[in-house]
């Protein structure tokens, strides 16, 4: 048997500096406490990291390896899971082991955690096919034999404009990402609602206490950008020290 989860959205209240330092520290905490699940979910995005590195490497299209570590970060939330439990049993002082855990995680399949997975990969994919427009925009057909051996093309002008433009958009697309699921995730583990509503209340939230989650959202996209220059493996830390800190950030303000 398994505690059902409340009904309703709780109340919200507001995000400080302080609140969220206290989030990263209670985060370090967890991970300290039960380091084995986090490194175990967070390898899975080491391999795909190198596995997406190798396919576009081996295929010669490396300029699809700088949208692909633009749009990898998008993906994160699906890592989630795993860590809010953790954080959820930790601080309700439940027994964590990791068949509980990750049965939880299973039992999302259920819920309404499929509905928000679908829209961050329709947003991964829509911003794929939205940097190969910018690409053939900036960079023309006429520089596409240069692509497949070199990266040097991306410091000549029209690959710096590329660069710049995409970024812009890529860092909108993220912000939007952003407000609608840095709380919606938590929500939908620990209440019982539906997707729609939990992003709704996200968006709310974020718009609510907009300059100190944007500094944390912006912390989290620097992280994770630093976490996959060594060959990805920084992500067996940042992955699930954020994780339990999101988990914490959403607990500490619930009311």
């Amino acid at each position: 048997m398994h505690e059902a989860p409340d009904q309703g959205v709780p109340d919200l209240g507001a995000v400080t500096p302080d609140i969220i330092v206290d989030a990263l520290r209670l985060g370090w905490r967890d991970l300290r406490a039960e380091p084995l699940i986090g490194l175990w979910v967070a390898l899975f995005y080491v391999l795909g990291g190198w596995v997406m590195t190798a396919i576009t490497v081996s295929t010669g299209q490396t300029y699809w390896l700088v949208f692909a570590a633009i749009g990898f970060p998008l993906l994160g939330p699906f890592a989630a899971v795993a860590y809010y439990e953790v954080s959820r049993r930790r601080w309700l002082g439940l027994e964590i082991a990791a068949a509980d855990v990750f049965g939880v995680v299973l039992r999302q399949s259920q819920r309404q955690l499929p509905s928000m997975c679908a829209v961050i990969v329709i947003v991964f994919l829509f911003w794929f096919f939205l940097a190969h427009m910018i690409f053939a925009l900036f960079m023309g057909l006429s520089v596409m034999t240069n692509v497949s051996n070199s990266l040097d093309i991306y410091l000549t002008g029209n690959g710096l404009m590329m660069l710049g433009f995409g970024s812009i958009v890529g860092a909108g697309f993220a912000l939007i990402l952003f407000m609608i699921t840095v709380f919606a995730l938590p929500l939908l583990l620990d209440r019982e609602i539906d997707f729609v509503t939990a992003m709704i209340t996200s968006f709310q939230t974020v718009r609510a206490n907009f300059l100190p989650l944007l500094g944390w959202g912006i912390f989290i996209a620097v992280a994770t950008f630093v976490a996959m220059i060594p060959g990805f493996l920084g992500l067996l830390l940042v992955l699930p020290l954020l994780g339990h800190a999101s988990w914490h950030l959403y607990a500490l303000i619930k009311t």
